[in-house]
């Protein structure tokens, strides 16, 4: 039988541990089919990125008609898309694409290095936005989307109802850098789901967003709705970070293939 199809809308990490690399992993990982849009080539390792070439349109928006036109998609999943003109193209497919949308709005990477340029801020909230099934900006990224600073949990409520100004379905904000226990909210603007897991003290933990918004990719595409989806997912990206291992002189990965060593 065919497993589900999911498509990654992301830049490549050379170092393997974030981008269209932790989106494939964790989509084989779940059992689906992971298939790739390609939207920027970065030199990145464990301790930072070193350079970023992005892709130009033509050849982003060809490798997206390539794939939905002849094999179809069941969810999609964007992460990395450098400019204005990248969000405004990648946000016109998902338009046109009779599909689960999983939008993580990549600004910062794990070391601090901008991946997101300024002038695409505007673009990514009336435009990629208004055509997310679900949203899933961390704490950083809301902040430079909404203009909202998360400083205690119950500050969740307001970044959550800010990025519903803009149009997704469903907003995830994301915790993960609040003291304690690690806590995400999850609303559309009348249901709400907290879900939290504890925090483990494993410092490597590159990738944790790619991989979780790829998991509820994954999630959605095997027909789950999205509180369940969302629920496996952070399940799945708790197990890999818990044992999320030391690469090279840095921040090391989350660890994808965790369920196949622990079973």
């Amino acid at each position: 039988m065919r497993p589900p199809l999911v498509l990654t809308v992301a830049g490549s990490d050379s170092g393997g541990g974030a981008g269209i690399q932790a989106d494939l992993k964790t989509m084989l990982a779940l059992g689906t089919h992971g298939m790739s849009v390609l939207t920027a080539v970065t030199a990145q390792n464990s301790v930072g990125v070193q350079g970023v070439w992005e892709l130009p349109v033509e050849a982003v928006r060809a490798q997206y008609r390539s794939v939905a036109d002849d094999i179809g998609v069941q969810a999609v999943k964007t992460g990395m898309l450098a400019s204005a003109e990248l969000v405004e193209t990648v946000a016109e497919l998902l338009a046109g694409t009779d599909a689960p949308a999983v939008v993580d709005p990549v600004g910062v990477s794990k070391h601090g290095d901008s991946l997101l340029a300024e002038a695409a801020l505007d673009s990514v909230r009336t435009k990629l936005l208004p055509v997310a099934t679900v949203a899933t900006p961390n704490l950083d990224e809301v902040a430079q989307l909404t203009g909202v600073r998360v400083s205690v949990e119950a500050d969740l409520r307001r970044a959550a109802a800010a990025l519903l100004e803009f149009g997704p379905r469903w907003a995830l904000i994301k915790g993960g850098h609040l003291p304690g226990e690690a806590v995400d909210l999850l609303t559309d603007g009348s249901e709400e789901i907290w879900l939290r897991a504890p925090r483990h003290d494993n410092r490597h933990t590159h990738g944790t967003g790619c991989t979780l918004a790829s998991a509820i990719a994954a999630g959605l595409a095997k027909g789950l709705e999205v509180p369940e989806a969302v629920r496996q997912a952070k399940d799945y990206v708790t197990g890999a970070i818990a044992t999320g291992f030391a690469l090279g002189a840095g921040i090391g990965p989350v660890d994808h293939g965790w369920r196949t060593r622990t079973l």
